[in-house]
């Protein structure tokens, strides 16, 4: 790696898709005195898996001064307010849930609001802490409103998005091109090291070879460059997370088009449902432990009502897990070459940019040496940490223990320290979202999305006899954020309308 201050000149990204690609783009806005490449081969198809966003997505767009208007009819978009989990809990009244994505609105009134009832209702007490009564995207959401409110409405709403992945890429390799990204299309015989260890080019499948000064690995699960030809150490979320695989089908979509992801607990796993513009994208992730890939394909095909239709479906494996170090030598991991954490909150596409973000960042602080690696290795290692531990928890707690699976999903100790130290806070604390601060719990998730997931599976003690007057002002609190969340959503429109207008 080079000890100087000199930028380098040659860039070379090798694998496409919508990761590779993201790089490209960020990299060509922020270094256009940088001679890009990006390497794709046409006959190597793109993963896929899955075709939502968090709002991180709508943070990459802004950053390369894209409009939704501009990429989203290319890419058969919709919006995602966020996402409704079904049937994760047997317990009554708490069979289903919606985590939400962040508003103003939150902070100012209903947050509050909903902690005061959740503190409540964990010392026994009989009050509302449903999650899904407290919230305004969980209110648009359920009347098909879109994310985006009239501009006299002055709070910020976060939204995400859903989308045909293989069209984004599509879009975004030409806007990188148009920004003088440079495409080769082809593929890589062998990774070319130095005498320091570092990667000095890769010889392509025409014998030909490209050089460059600093490489970004974006080919996807093999990792050709840094868990290839730098020997990167791989480290397994298998004793965390036990789903391996996925079987993925198209459905027709509705009438009216819903602006959430859905995520269904089935027998082995979970089947998500995101809604495109021209049709429904379904799969099911599961175990290969507990169910066969022809299992799971019919249980899909059982739940979707698509047993006797004329659908193919795909199979997948998952490698779940990161790499040790993101960043080594003179290269950088970013997608499935780095690492992926199962789909169920959508995050793929969020550490994406937020590596690529940190790398520019971090490059450029040390000026344009390996200076701050080890704070950058160290920080996204923590970004993974964090969304594991959270998607863990979705298994760790579920209410359902009908079968083998879900009940050793709940049995399972393989867990990180810092997530039993919140399932502890959440059966103890007085005060869970000041405790989370305080004993510095809070990574990839806010309180907020902790307490969505734990309360909307009704992870609560048993109830006690409240006293009457708790009651009362619980159910007044109850009725004035009804009303506050009601007379906010009169401010936004039809999801339908938001995407017919774009």
């Amino acid at each position: 790696m080079r000890s100087n201050s000199q930028k380098p000149k040659k860039i070379l990204i090798v694998g496409g898709g919508t990761a590779g690609w993201m790089a490209a783009n960020l990299l060509a806005v922020r270094w256009p005195d940088i001679e890009i490449s990006l390497l794709e081969s046409s006959v190597i198809g793109i993963i896929g898996v899955g075709e939502g966003s968090t709002p991180h997505l709508k943070f990459f767009f802004d950053a390369i001064g894209v409009t939704d208007a501009e990429w989203m009819p290319r890419a058969n978009a919709t919006y995602k307010n966020g996402i409704s989990f079904v049937g994760w809990s047997a317990l009554p009244g708490f069979e289903s849930y919606f985590h939400p994505f962040p508003a103003q609105t939150d902070d100012i009134f209903t947050l509050p609001v909903f902690f005061n009832q959740i503190n409540t209702r964990v010392q026994g007490v009989d009050v509302n802490a449903h999650p899904d009564h407290y919230f305004l995207e969980t209110y648009i959401t359920r009347h098909n409103l879109g994310p985006i409110p009239a501009e006299t409405f002055p709070f910020a709403v976060a939204y995400g998005y859903h989308f045909d992945s293989a069209l984004l890429g599509q879009f975004l390799a030409e806007k990188a091109m148009g920004r003088g990204v440079k495409k080769i299309d082809a593929t890589v015989d062998e990774v070319l090291l130095d005498a320091t260890g570092a990667i000095s080019g890769v010889r392509l499948n025409d014998s030909r070879v490209v050089t460059a000064d600093f490489f970004i690995d974006c080919s996807g699960f093999q990792s050709l460059l840094l868990q290839g030809a730098l020997k990167e150490r791989f480290i397994s979320f298998s004793d965390n997370l036990f789903n391996n695989a996925a079987v993925v089908m198209p459905s027709a979509i509705a009438e009216v088009i819903p602006p959430e992801t859905r995520a269904t607990a089935l027998s082995s796993g979970w089947a998500w449902k995101i809604p495109l513009t021209n049709r429904f994208g379904n799969g099911y992730v599961y175990s290969s432990a507990y169910l066969s890939p022809e299992q799971a394909e019919v249980e899909l095909r059982q739940h979707l009502g698509l047993m006797d239709a004329d659908i193919n479906a795909r199979h997948l494996q998952m490698k779940v897990g990161r790499v040790e170090k993101h960043w080594q030598q003179n290269c950088v991991a970013v997608g499935l070459a780095q690492g992926f954490i199962e789909p169920l909150e959508a995050t793929a596409l969020a550490l994406s940019f937020d590596t690529i973000s940190r790398f520019i960042t971090h490059f450029e602080q040390g000026l344009f040496t390996n200076q701050f690696q080890d704070l950058f290795n160290r920080e996204i290692n923590a970004k993974f940490e964090g969304v594991r531990d959270y998607i863990v928890c979705h298994y760790k707690a579920n209410q359902r223990q009908d079968n083998d699976y879900w009940r050793a999903n709940a049995a399972n100790s393989n867990i990180s320290e810092r997530l039993q130290r919140i399932l502890q806070l959440w059966h103890s604390s007085r005060d869970f979202a000041r405790d989370m601060y305080e004993q510095q719990l809070v990574a990839s998730y806010q309180p907020k999305s902790w307490a969505c997931l734990l309360a909307g599976y009704g992870v609560f003690p048993p109830l006690n006899t409240a006293p009457q007057n708790t009651l009362t002002s619980s159910s007044q609190g109850h009725a004035q954020v009804a009303d506050f969340i009601r007379r906010c959503g009169l401010n936004f429109p039809a999801h339908q309308t938001l995407l017919v207008g774009l």
